[in-house]
């Protein structure tokens, strides 16, 4: 059986979010609900976290010194030396209901981001495209965004809501990350145990996706074949990442949010950051253009 090893004990109300940065060997994760943005050289060191005045949930490298964080109020440039945010492009931040959630960027540059309301309220959310801050809205009516992944063409882009429990494929311009065609089911878990949460796709087109309540991160080809399952020592696994200088390891947040005494207790894993015992053929994000 794999078996998993903790890269950071640091317990998250809401792990998600996680990046990893090849030129400095750091990896990036945050807690949303405590906003937080937590900081980790690869693979060991101290954990640096950095307090936030609102919720985020995703971060991108723009260049060398500057980073893009997808917050509640939309996209503020990160300096990374400092951690001082500026406001690039406001999305939904006049909507003080909703929130930032999953996001990713397209091999070209191009950002897809997702938004939610703070108490998950359905279709509440959206998913946008952003690129060089220009916003375009894709899908609307979404209630919880995630599985935000592309194809490392770029001719695919994938995405779920995870309340439906269904993940989508749709058509993309390589060039520029906008869609094509309409979506199209890839996975329809209506009825199963686990939520179809954050998700990568690696060199080979394997989607990775971790499975929020079922303690695990499931590998599909991507006609929607279902390949392995690795387990995760916590039950609300959130979103896998690669790491490691030629991205052949990966790492998975997971969560806390909702739980009680009891189930804390039958959960003691729950919120840290873990390294699983896999290797894999992983790649890296893409710098994007703003």
């Amino acid at each position: 059986m794999n078996t998993a090893t903790t890269l950071c004990d640091i317990v998250c109300t809401l792990g998600e979010g996680p990046t990893y940065d090849a030129a400095t060997d750091t990896v990036y994760w945050f807690d949303i609900l405590g906003r937080k943005l937590l900081e980790r050289p690869f693979p060991d060191g101290p954990t640096l976290v950095h307090d936030l005045p609102m919720m985020a949930s995703a971060l991108f490298r723009v260049d060398a010194g500057r980073q893009l964080m997808w917050t509640e109020t939309g996209f503020h440039f990160r300096d990374r030396a400092t951690g001082m945010l500026t406001l690039h492009t406001p999305v939904e931040a006049d909507n003080a209901a909703t929130r930032s959630n999953d996001a990713r960027a397209h091999p070209s540059g191009s950002i897809w981001a997702g938004t939610m309301g703070k108490k998950a309220e359905k279709h509440a959310g959206a998913i946008y495209w952003f690129r060089e801050g220009e916003v375009r809205r894709l899908f609307p009516d979404i209630s919880i965004p995630n599985s935000i992944c592309f194809s490392p063409d770029g001719t695919t882009g994938y995405f779920a809501d995870t309340a439906k429990n269904i993940l989508f494929r749709v058509a993309c311009d390589p060039l520029t990350g906008l869609p094509t065609g309409a979506p199209q089911v890839l996975l329809d878990h209506r009825g199963k145990s686990g939520g179809i949460d954050g998700s990568v796709c690696d060199a080979d087109g394997v989607i990775w996706n971790a499975r929020w309540g079922s303690s695990r991160v499931d590998a599909y080809a991507p006609d929607g074949r279902h390949l392995r399952s690795i387990p995760v020592p916590a039950s609300q696994s959130s979103c896998p990442v690669f790491v490691g200088s030629d991205f052949s390891r990966l790492a998975v947040t997971t969560a806390c949010e909702g739980m009680d005494d009891a189930a804390r207790r039958a959960d003691p894993g729950a919120g840290r950051l873990y390294l699983l015992d896999v290797e894999v053929k992983g790649r890296a994000e893409p710098d994007v253009l703003v």
